[in-house]
């Protein structure tokens, strides 16, 4: 007769795996995408504006971006994809759009930050000479210090209500929300209960994907941009 296994066997004992990440039922899966690099500034001829905002259209190394963003998220199951009222959204998710046949719908709560004084590319300039506005911004880690800018409070009830509407719309499925650099760091702040500027500064084409529930938010990645090379490739797009 086979001798029975001591209970202080390992190979008899019940197994406990390490379990993976699993998103609670009903909840939604959303990448949220920075545009690609858009046009540069120029003083003679400031970005048109739409709703009072700043809309210049990608770069060259903006479009290169996109079709990268396109390409990495081809076969992903993303069940929708949205962009705000401002061009650079919706032309950097439209290589993604087209790869998934799917429509770009427009969520124009994820727009970016309203910058006051600074808006039709104006902030550029402001950053180049350390305008006043910007060092106490930077100082303070406050939106609100530019002049008629929105403030970090304002900025974050508008676009958490944003992202607050697409996770009411697609439960249990993935989708992509192409929105801005501000944006990103104001939702990824709402998550991490902390200031938004600790989240600032993610790569044109990159992503942070975020699960929305009823149950809370929990961050899975920020600023994945291997898609679009080397950190130090963000110059010009490859010849």
């Amino acid at each position: 007769m086979a001798d029975s296994k001591s209970p202080d066997d390992p190979s008899a004992q019940t197994k406990y795996p390490q379990t993976f990440f699993e998103p609670p039922p009903g909840a939604c899966q959303v990448l949220l995408v920075r545009h690609g690099q858009s046009a540069p500034f120029v003083e003679s001829a400031p970005f048109p504006l739409v709703d009072g905002q700043g809309d210049p259209p990608l770069s060259a190394l903006g479009e290169y971006q996109a079709a990268q963003v396109g390409e990495r998220l081809r076969n992903e199951p993303i069940k929708a994809i949205y962009a705000t009222s401002l061009q650079r959204t919706r032309q950097t998710a439209a290589p993604l759009a087209t790869h998934r046949g799917l429509d770009v719908q427009i969520e124009a709560d994820l727009r970016e930050i309203h910058l006051g004084i600074g808006e039709a590319g104006k902030f550029r300039k402001m950053v180049a000479e350390e305008h006043p506005a910007v060092l106490a911004m930077r100082a303070n880690r406050e939106w609100g210090e530019i002049p008629g800018a929105e403030t970090n409070a304002s900025f974050t009830a508008r676009t958490v209500a944003g992202i607050q509407r697409i996770a009411r719309a697609h439960p249990n499925q993935l989708v992509a929300a192409f929105c801005h650099g501000g944006t990103i760091g104001s939702l990824l702040g709402h998550a991490a209960g902390v200031n938004p500027f600790h989240f600032n500064g993610s790569r044109n084409g990159s992503f942070a994907l975020v699960v929305v529930s009823p149950e809370g938010w929990v961050i899975r990645s920020f600023n994945d941009a291997a898609h679009c090379g080397p950190l130090t490739a963000d110059t010009e797009p490859p010849t």
